[in-house]
């Protein structure tokens, strides 16, 4: 089974970004949430993967798929 693909919106110093599974490095600062949000949310919906959006203190506030999720779900 292959590791499902993620990408997360995270605090960086005083602005946000999105970091995508396998990578080690933000490639772009934004100045609010938002901004980020809206980056991170298109760019899992274009690699089919999860959107998991973080606080302020990196808890994971928010979750949402745009891959391919099995039906019905499991569990």
């Amino acid at each position: 089974m292959s590791k499902r693909k993620s990408v997360h919106t995270v605090p960086r110093g005083d602005g946000w970004g999105n970091l995508s599974s396998g990578s080690t490095r933000v490639p772009k600062i934004y100045s609010t949430k938002a901004e980020a949000q809206a980056a991170g949310r298109a760019t899992a919906m274009r690699q089919e993967a999860e959107h998991v959006i973080h606080n302020r203190n990196g808890r994971i506030g928010a979750s949402n798929s745009y891959g391919n999720d099995p039906f019905p779900p499991r569990g």
